[in-house]
């Protein structure tokens, strides 16, 4: 792995840092249509998608609140966002080994700051202000 930080691809015809492709189109931030995204783009995290959705069902019931439930497609709309581009996913995870590596303080800010990039494009692309919580 480099140490150097790592650019997104430039297309300047579209404007955009990441030129890559989706693999499939954003789906509608509902769990049943993240659930059908992720058979697609990335079938081993179902287990963890039934097991937190359940969860999530359950303290929705419990606090009579849809919170719980909103937080819960917020965070797999926002993964699915990132998963739909496999370059996008692939630095993303190569950013966070290397987060619980570095030693340097520069470059711990520097990788930070690449990582929120990403999210944040993948949080405009799952239609979530993640400032204020979904759009």
């Amino acid at each position: 792995m480099s140490t150097q930080p790592g650019h997104p691809r430039h297309d300047a015809a579209r404007g955009d840092a990441d030129a890559e492709e989706p693999r499939i189109a954003q789906p509608a931030s509902t769990p049943e249509e993240l659930r059908a995204a992720l058979a697609v783009i990335a079938p081993d995290a179902l287990p963890t998608f039934d097991a937190e959705r359940a969860a999530a069902l359950q303290q929705s019931r419990d606090q009579v609140s849809a919170a719980p439930m909103r937080r819960f497609v917020g965070q797999w709309a926002v993964y699915v966002a990132v998963e739909r581009h496999p370059e996008r996913a692939a630095r993303l995870r190569a950013l966070e080994a290397h987060a619980a590596e570095v030693g340097d303080i520069g470059r711990a800010r520097e990788i930070a700051a690449e990582i929120g990039r990403i999210l944040d494009e993948a949080c405009a692309e799952a239609g979530i202000n993640h400032r204020q919580g979904a759009a």
